[in-house]
């Protein structure tokens, strides 16, 4: 897998808290797992909206953040017009905690299930492919 990644990101990974970093990092490696695990050929990893965004060719966008307003969460965030988190509550109800139809939130002191958030990123990874799929093709 080929992964074009803008240069602008260190600086905005760097400017995490250090509390935050390690959050964010994980969910990061998670999206790039999950984009080698389906094979894609590539995945543009840039900004959007001033955070880290993921992006390929058949699929929508993934973007990761923290925000001072609510120091205790971070989130990974998905198109809200999609049916993707709309489609996640369906399949993994209170497993996660949603915000609206946009993103999955996590807290601090939260172990993330991994193997459950990979089925989301794949789907989002893969989106157009899959968005006429019960359950977005995510196995229940």
């Amino acid at each position: 897998m080929r992964l074009e990644t803008d240069p602008r990101l260190e600086n905005i990974y760097s400017k995490y808290p250090e509390n935050v970093r390690p959050k964010i990092k994980n969910v990061h490696r998670l999206i790039i797992e999950s984009a080698k695990e389906l094979e894609l050929e590539e995945l543009e990893e840039t900004l959007k909206w001033g955070e880290p965004s993921f992006l390929s060719k058949h699929g929508s966008t993934i973007r990761i953040d923290w925000k001072e307003k609510t120091p205790e969460i971070y989130s990974t965030y998905f198109k809200c017009t999609s049916k993707l988190v709309s489609t996640f509550k369906q399949v993994f109800g209170p497993l996660f905690d949603y915000e609206n139809n946009r993103a999955i939130r996590f807290t601090f002191d939260q172990q993330i299930p991994e193997d459950e958030l990979k089925q989301c990123i794949k789907a989002a990874l893969i989106y157009h492919k899959v968005k006429t799929q019960e359950n977005l093709g995510i196995a229940i």
